[in-house]
């Protein structure tokens, strides 16, 4: 019963992946992802003629013209039309004239009624006092000061009761620079060089580009009325083409649906665009009863201003998962070709274990958008990663299938077993199957060491990898900057050994305190003899201001990195077999091939099941090379910030 649930778990979720298969509108993709219909050609060639034309018109206008003409411009023109709007500076209209010609009654006219009704009040005064506050009034009034500031409140308090524009005449301000100074470049006259001079400043080209960003949002969205019984609206956006549109389209019977915005993208800055809304038109082309496949062959060729019409979405869109940047460490390897579940193969982001990825988001919790890390100037749109709490469960659903399997096989080649073999085989599966050893993703950090507490540096490597001799060529040369842990031991010290320094000699009760009580990195028996390096001993080398060298075996690393050591582990992987020979031949060794072969099945192993630990990898071709190497890593500690896991830092 539990099989048939999962398979069709898997099932559906296939059906799904490809019953909402999704199109990235302009992204160029592979051609046999999709199946694609025979689809007309009919409205490109119209629009790249619509587009042809406009073309001609433009240079026909702009050709011979010296000056500046309303008319050499269709936008040009169409904004000469508009009536004048706007706030008129009292400052620049002269001294005999301060302020604003609007009908009412002139400032300095105030100001002279007051003056003779308070000359009047004068004279009706009689106690000393009340006449000296007055003459303080009038000698205020005729202040030039009060004049001028006056003058300035009552044209501010005029220009409120006007009607200001509610919205932008033009979201194209940038463009129509760009075509006046085309217009002015053969001009001689000096209002026509003065002008040319003013567009190419680089503030008053930033002052065009934000009109025209805040413009899109104000011009952008405009309520229409009724289109085949619908509530539509009428959005605007300006696509550039070094910038994509940044969405994902799906088949929705005849309607073609928004079904992903993309991070990076044009639709995402804007905020115009969202899921669920159905599209109608794009400028002007019908879109109902298209397939994906021709909405994306109709954007990839559209550029400049693009009007979309749109049935917004009814659904209630749940708050963002997170809205913050979260860093992780990815855990496997992906392939988007190879993934039957992904809505989108153009979108796909491959990445190997070991990358860092930045999740911008996590509103699909199913595929998440995220950069590879080192890759975001050449990744416009962010790419789509499966969710870690979706690889989890398909990653365990495909291993519990893969061991049922297997009991069943077993089953059929094998003879019947007792009761008694059943229960012990059945114990031991229980034992040995854990769903929670999945790996997906980590989140992780930028840390920089403190000059005074080094990073541990861990040395892993299968034997005869040459993990060893690097730890005691980089102790031999810089002994003040490279440390090793003392070990434990509760074997008795000999004559010339010192508590402390060669051994710390402990009794054996003591050392099996220790060791409960989770305080060895590793630990082992020697005749009869416990060893062990502990967290404490690898600490006051920390503490000492040098570098921890420890050389240890791939089962210690988990306790290692529970501890808040910050380990920095570097897997030291041995070359090719036939290269691996000639280096111990070269240290006077004659290994067997059956030895070489062990040696480089060990280190794949060791990268399989503890690949994601690692840091960095040397492999190991040239003795020397890999020790500078390995120096060049350490000394980047000291410069370069480097990820770790998040717990590392709370």
């Amino acid at each position: 019963m539990l099989t048939s649930h999962m398979n069709g778990f898997v099932q559906d979720a296939a059906v799904q992946a490809q019953g909402h298969r999704e199109r990235a509108v302009d992204c160029p993709g592979d051609e046999g992802s999709l199946v694609k219909p025979p689809h007309s050609t009919a409205h490109m060639e119209r629009i790249q003629h619509y587009q042809e034309e406009l073309r001609k018109r433009r240079e026909a206008d702009s050709r011979g013209k010296l000056d500046i003409d309303p008319n050499a411009s269709l936008r040009l023109k169409k904004l000469s039309q508009n009536p004048k709007v706007g706030i008129d500076n009292p400052t620049f209209e002269g001294k005999e004239k301060t302020c604003i010609d609007t009908g009412s009654q002139d400032p300095v006219t105030d100001v002279e009624e007051w003056q003779q009704a308070l000359k009047w009040t004068l004279h009706c005064l009689t106690d000393v006092q009340s006449q000296q506050d007055v003459a303080l009034i009038m000698q205020l009034l005729s202040a030039e000061d009060f004049r001028a500031a006056y003058s300035v409140y009552k044209a501010v308090s005029q220009q409120k009761s006007r009607v200001s524009p509610t919205s932008p005449l033009t979201v194209q301000a940038e463009d129509l620079c760009q075509e006046v100074q085309k217009i002015l470049q053969s001009s001689q006259q000096k209002e026509g060089l003065e002008l040319q001079s003013l567009l190419i400043n680089p503030h008053v080209q930033a002052l065009m580009q934000a009109h025209d960003s805040v413009a899109v949002q104000e011009m952008a969205e405009d309520s229409l009325a009724q289109y085949l019984g619908e509530t539509v609206k009428l959005v605007r956006l300006e696509k550039a083409r070094d910038i994509p549109l940044g969405a994902t389209v799906r088949n929705d019977m005849d309607s073609v649906v928004v079904s992903r915005v993309v991070k990076g993208g044009t639709a995402e800055s804007s905020g115009l665009l969202r899921e669920g809304d159905e599209i109608l038109e794009i400028n002007g082309i019908s879109i109902r009863g298209k397939h994906i496949n021709e909405v994306h062959d109709l954007l990839q060729q559209m550029h400049g201003s693009l009007t979309f019409l749109l049935i917004p979405s009814s659904q209630i869109k749940p708050a963002p998962h997170r809205q913050t940047v979260m860093h992780v460490r990815a855990y496997f390897d992906y392939d988007p070709s190879d993934d039957p579940f992904l809505p989108c193969r153009e979108l796909g982001l491959s990445f190997q274990k070991g990358d860092i990825l930045h999740v911008i988001s996590q509103d699909d919790p199913n595929w998440w958008q995220a950069y590879r890390d080192g890759d975001e100037e050449n990744q416009p749109l962010a790419g789509l990663i499966p969710g870690k709490s979706f690889h989890h469960q398909r990653e365990t659903l495909k291993k519990s299938l893969s061991d049922r399997k297997r009991e069943q096989q077993e089953k059929h080649w094998y003879p019947k077993k007792s009761k008694k073999q059943k229960k012990k085989n059945i114990s031991n599966i229980s034992k040995n199957t854990d769903y929670d050893d999945v790996l997906t993703y980590e989140e992780m950090s930028l840390y920089h060491q403190p000059a005074s507490r080094k990073r541990p540096v861990a040395l892993i490597g299968p034997t005869s990898s040459g993990h060893d001799e690097l730890r005691r060529r980089l102790l031999s040369v810089e002994p003040e900057k490279f440390a090793i842990a003392v070990p434990h031991t509760t074997r008795s010290a000999r004559i010339h050994e010192r508590n402390g320094y060669e051994y710390h000699f402990v009794s054996r009760s003591a050392f099996e305190n220790d060791l409960a009580s989770g305080k060895f990195i590793e630990f082992g028996e020697f005749e009869k003899n416990l060893y062990g390096t502990s967290t404490d001993s690898i600490r006051d080398v920390v503490n000492s201001g040098r570098i921890c060298l420890l050389c240890l075996h791939t089962r210690s690393l988990q306790v290692l990195r529970s501890s808040n050591l910050k380990p920095f582990i570097i897997f030291i992987a041995p070359p090719s077999q036939e290269r691996l020979r000639t280096l111990l031949a070269r240290d006077g060794k004659a290994p067997k091939p059956d030895e070489v072969k062990k040696v480089t099945e060990e280190a794949r192993e060791m990268e399989h099941s503890f690949g994601h630990f690692f840091d960095a990898t040397i492999v190991n071709t040239e003795p020397d090379q890999a020790f500078h190497e390995l120096r060049r890593l350490i000394d980047k500690l000291d410069t370069v910030p480097q990820w770790v896991p998040t717990t590392w830092l709370n």
